[in-house]
């Protein structure tokens, strides 16, 4: 059984950690942990008061909600918001969202980190969210019947307004605070054991109100990062060498930039964090002329040790690591798959493969810095504030605890906010000129210099019995590792071999659902690729290709057997040891998908045909159960039109149905372009595609039916944002198969590909 892995990320936060007060300052009501810095002084001084780390109620009633998670679009303020209003009784007009700085109070209490990603955020929040509100709403309850002579029993919560039935009597929220006679702490034995409302009781979560971010996203008073304006600001253009990763600047000659109006310097970086190399920014008074500077700017490069490599080349060593049967490190050790080969009636074999691909977010890479005395601000839309604050820190030589983040609203993220290369020139140029420089990356910028989701390659083999059971399951899977770049310990795993730590966020989803009772999986790290293409975590991360791989030889082994596909997972599906209640709920999933697609029940024309997948995403520990069946026309020419494609997802307790659903359609249609559309290549150790031109995402003209269907069952909260990214791929690669008989085993499908294996 695959015990080991290290899943931090997936607890519930633990609120006996911190004891929450609840007491009253001159602006109002204030809730928070205690034990945090600045808490007890805002309860103490009233004058200096601050919101807390959850959320703050003024004396006109308003509640802000402080949100610790990046809000790139996903809506997770809002969301935050009304798990909050729910447990306090406050009225959804008087809601309010603000965004964390990287202040340590705001660090989550299982991951001691800000981070935004894995669909992790209302999981691991929904819980220490409502249990905050719970707090407040118990104070204000007791502050009330004080005042009002009345048992607090006997007071009911509605609407911001406490009120007392029996007597007509009621107080606001409004009232309480200016009384100044809310306050109370909680033990942590009180927090545990505050009884929160079960479902039938919910009259905000699972009701889809107005989102609290919209109105100032449309009317311009959001700030994004590119908005910052500072006073004296200059801006900052970046120079980017031909090779990824690991060139130098030799010499920068300068000349001709000087004749550019408003030029102010060139700066070469100089970054002992390593998350850039060969780097060098143009700083003018304004953004056109920086541009303009950097263009004119000629640099001398040393390519350094990647300045040769290319796709092909990453490949072939991935292929040369898998052979090898000392790589790597186990992330999966059932059974003995080996022994099992050797008696096996069938052996099928496969290799799967991924491209590099690019985030691109619309809006561009941005920082601003600013050197106020010994403080460095940050400012900048970002997914890791605890690990970006450090970076910042290290490229200006400072301690982190000198620098101050503020966050911004993003314009998309994506997993490539997760990263803070963008901080780095603002940070050295503002160093270099004395001035706050704002840094904009070009198209071009972040497409070549984008941590993107690594090229991998996966090698799988099964085993069947003489009644075609699936026996025996190998999966090796080769590729980098994003996380480890990270260099933070507690992000990796150990493996079931002690051979070591490995990225399991590389493998994540191969440690699938399915009854096998031999089964291992090895992740083997691609070390010509981790250090040629530094990697990242993109938009559903591993999940995104192991399930790719998994669920395409699932769909090989059915036909191999002669059984329908989608039976036949129902029948893997069988909830057996480890598997109890992961399996089930998968499969209620696959079975609701396939009803409300109308699979195996139309007669489709010829080259028409539809294709299954089910997975676990993101990570078994916590996962939201998604299945997909995609609707596929394949022309003679090979090319693939997605007529439709069907998602059932489990998510167990729904917050907004509306951002649910919008959400699961966006992953999907994140899925399908990285299934049909999306590649990067390397040549001569850079990225050849710079911009939209080349780099081709998904257009609308390409968007197909999306029909979601969101099970909401009452069980915890799960994630939505990432899950349905994972499943298209396959399923569009299994309804090719079954519609022209071609099964392609290369992402992203290309019309070629699938022509040339429908003469195979």
């Amino acid at each position: 059984m695959n015990t080991h892995v290290k899943t931090p990320h997936g607890i519930q936060a633990d609120l006996s950690r911190r004891s929450f007060l609840v007491g009253t300052a001159a602006t109002g009501l204030v809730l928070g942990y205690a034990a945090v810095p600045g808490i007890d002084q805002a309860l103490a001084a009233p004058s200096n008061f601050e919101p807390s780390v959850w959320y703050a109620i003024a004396p006109d009633g308003l509640v802000t909600v402080t949100c610790g998670k990046a809000d790139m679009g996903q809506h997770i303020a809002s969301t935050m918001a009304q798990i909050v209003a729910e447990e306090l009784g406050a009225s959804w007009k008087d809601m309010r969202v603000q965004l964390a700085s990287n202040d340590p109070k705001f660090n989550d209490p299982v991951l001691g980190a800000q981070i935004t990603g894995g669909s992790w955020s209302t999981m691991m929040n929904f819980d220490a969210m409502g249990r905050a509100g719970a707090a407040g709403r118990l104070a204000l309850t007791e502050a009330a019947a004080a005042a009002m002579g009345v048992p607090a029993a006997e007071l009911v919560v509605r609407d911001s307004t406490i009120s007392h039935p029996k007597s007509k009597k009621s107080m606001s929220f409004a009232d309480v605070v200016k009384s100044g006679k809310a306050t109370k702490t909680f033990t942590p034995d009180d927090l545990k054991a505050i009884k929160l409302k079960t479902p039938d009781q919910y009259t905000m979560i699972g009701v889809s109100v107005p989102q609290l971010d919209i109105p100032s996203k449309t009317n311009g008073t959001a700030k994004y990062g590119i908005d910052v304006m500072l006073p004296g600001m200059l801006y900052g253009a970046l120079v980017t060498p031909p090779v990824r990763y690991g060139a130098t600047v030799k010499s920068v000659d300068d000349s001709a930039a000087k004749k550019v109006p408003g030029f102010v310097k060139a700066v070469t970086l100089d970054d002992k964090t390593a998350t850039t190399t060969g780097w060098v920014v143009a700083v003018a008074n304004t953004y056109s002329n920086a541009r303009k500077a950097a263009d004119a700017l000629k640099i001398a490069y040393d390519g350094g040790p990647n300045a040769k490599l290319s796709s092909e080349s990453l490949q072939t060593e991935a292929r040369r690591l898998q052979a090898l049967s000392d790589s790597g490190e186990y992330f999966v050790k059932d059974g003995d798959p080996n022994a099992a080969f050797g008696t096996a009636a069938k052996v099928l074999e496969a290799e799967y493969t991924t491209s590099i691909n690019i985030h691109a977010p619309m809006e561009p890479m941005n920082a601003t810095a600013e050197f106020k005395g010994d403080i460095l601000h940050i400012y900048s839309g970002n997914q890791f504030a605890t690990r970006s604050g450090a970076i910042a820190a290290g490229a200006a030589g400072l301690d982190p605890k000198y620098v101050v983040m503020h966050q911004m609203w993003l314009g998309g993220g994506f997993g490539r906010r997760l990263d803070a290369d963008m901080m780095v020139p603002a940070v050295q140029a503002a160093k270099a000129t004395g001035k706050p420089v704002k840094v904009i990356y070009t198209r071009e910028n972040d497409m070549t210099m984008d941590f993107s989701r690594p090229l991998t390659l996966q090698k799988v083999k099964a085993g069947l019995d003489g009644d075609g059971k699936l026996v025996a399951l190998s999966h090796d899977v080769v590729s980098a590792w994003p996380t480890q770049r990270w260099g933070i310990p507690d992000f990796l795993s150990p493996s079931v071999d002690k051979k070591g730590p490995l990225d399991a966020f590389t493998v994540n989803g191969a440690d699938f659902f399915y009854t096998v009772p031999n089964h291992y999986v090895r992740a083997i790290k691609n070390e010509m690729a981790h250090n040629a293409t530094p990697s990242g975590q993109l938009r559903s991360v591993a999940p995104g290709w192991t399930f790719w791989a998994i669920e395409s030889m699932v769909d090989e082994i059915a036909h191999a057997t002669g059984k329908d596909p989608a039976l036949f997972r129902v029948e893997l599906l069988d909830g057996k040891g480890k598997n109890d209640g992961g399996a089930q709920r998968l499969r209620n999933t696959l079975l609701a998908a396939m009803g409300l697609a109308g699979y195996g029940t139309k007669k489709l024309p010829k080259g028409e045909a539809m294709g299954v997948a089910c997975v676990s995403s993101q990570e078994r520990a916590t996962a939201s159960w998604t299945a997909c069946v995609a609707h596929v026309a394949v022309a003679p020419s090979g090319e693939v039109t997605v007529k439709k494609l069907t998602v059932a997802t489990d998510v167990g307790t729904q917050v907004h149905p509306d951002n649910i659903r919008a959400q699961v359609e966006g992953a999907a249609l994140w899925g399908m372009s990285l299934a049909l559309f999306e590649k990067a290549t390397l040549k001569d150790g850079g990225i050849e595609q710079t911009n939209f031109d080349t780099y081709t995402p998904l257009r609308m003209s390409q968007m197909p039916e999306v029909t979601v269907n969101i099970i909401a069952n009452g069980e915890k909260a799960t994630g939505v944002g990432e899950p349905a990214v994972t499943v298209v791929a396959p399923a569009i690669g299994n309804a090719v198969f079954n519609a022209v008989g071609a099964r392609v085993r290369a992402l992203p499908i290309t019309a070629d590909a699938v022509k040339a294996a429908m003469k195979a």
